[in-house]
């Protein structure tokens, strides 16, 4: 399955690497020219079926291959493991947590004292990632060197799997934004009378960089950004409307923190989704952001919208999503992009 290959991969951000080579191996027969830019993002060109001069002919596609992680910063004499975060994470999820380190993929656990051993006025407060080891069974600082070394990428060892077979609920890791990755390879599968960009771009979870060089150097007239979002659907004590939910389609935003959506695709999608009888949710929430945020800014502005695969425990070792959403999404940008053949007011 195309979404696990991409899940198990890893990629922490400046690393992206791996995932790379999965995708290329999977879209080689579906684009007409393809690059990889000097900050590691790869962009794909699809002709279109017929020429059009209707706007917009020129259409970016962008999705990111990096996931959140960590990185080595030092070694201890006893030979565990200093780090730093690399992307968003909260502290209070990295206790205990199996990781993989390096090239070597080699294994380690994220550790602490044991309850037994923390002061009473300690045990209510999450332990600051500084605070934290990776302990990788080495005996001393010697033997950890022979392993691993100073920069080395940390990666989550989570494996992708099947929760709920009716429910079509699965696990994995980096479905922020693996999810956009395998939605993107399905779109390419297909042929339009646009000029497709397919931006699998890098570094969005440390600032939207990749986008941001992609966007400049495409320059395209429209941009849509597939992602996998927040999904906070469970049970609250506080009556409030989750940001997503599982399993009631993709999640068009109209605004983040780093840009608000063009109405024009907004309503596109939308009218699309009626049209064709695709479930869909608006993100009820103006947070977080995503390469939108780089790429309506590039040159003269592009006017863009995020799509997204709504997920559970985004930034975690662990996420989980409905591959009902996951199909639903491909087909509204599928439909849309055939929509838009004939172009936006």
């Amino acid at each position: 399955m195309l979404l696990e290959a991409l899940s198990n991969a890893r990629g922490v951000s400046g690393n992206e690497d791996q995932v790379r080579d999965i995708i290329l191996q999977e879209i080689r027969g579906y684009i007409d020219t393809y690059r990889v830019d000097a900050l590691g993002n790869l962009l794909c060109v699809k002709k279109p079926r017929h020429a059009s001069e209707k706007w917009p002919h020129k259409v970016m596609i962008a999705a990111h291959m990096d996931e959140i992680g960590l990185i080595v910063t030092g070694i201890n004499e006893n030979g565990t493991l200093r780090f730093d975060k690399v992307g968003g994470i909260d502290d209070r999820i990295l206790l205990s947590k199996q990781v993989l380190v390096g090239e070597k993929e080699v294994p380690g656990v994220i550790g602490y004292r044991p309850i037994h051993l923390i002061a009473k006025d300690e045990r209510d407060k999450a332990i600051e990632a500084d605070k934290l080891s990776i302990d990788i069974g080495a005996s001393d600082e010697e033997s950890a060197k022979e392993l691993v070394t100073v920069g080395d990428y940390v990666s989550f060892r989570t494996a992708f799997g099947a929760l709920d077979e009716e429910s079509r609920t699965v696990k994995g890791k980096a479905f922020d934004d693996r999810a956009g990755c395998a939605v993107l390879i399905e779109l390419l599968k297909e042929t339009y009378d646009l000029e497709i960009h397919a931006a699998f771009t890098t570094q969005e979870e440390v600032g939207l960089r990749g986008a941001r060089v992609a966007s400049y150097s495409i320059n395209p007239d429209a941009a849509f950004v597939l992602e996998g979002t927040i999904c906070d659907d469970l049970p609250k004590k506080k009556d409030t409307s989750p940001v997503t939910e599982l399993g009631k389609g993709p999640a068009i935003t109209f605004m983040d923190r780093s840009f608000v959506a063009d109405r024009r695709l907004v309503e596109l999608l939308v009218t699309t989704a009626k049209q064709m009888d695709i479930p869909y949710q608006f993100k009820r929430a103006v947070a977080g952001g995503t390469d939108a945020g780089a790429i309506h800014l590039a040159r003269e502005g592009v006017p863009s919208v995020t799509v997204s695969v709504p997920s559970r425990y985004i930034h975690a070792p662990v996420s989980l999503l409905s591959l009902s959403d996951f199909d639903h999404t491909v087909q509204l940008l599928r439909a849309a992009l055939y929509n838009l053949e004939g172009g936006l007011p």
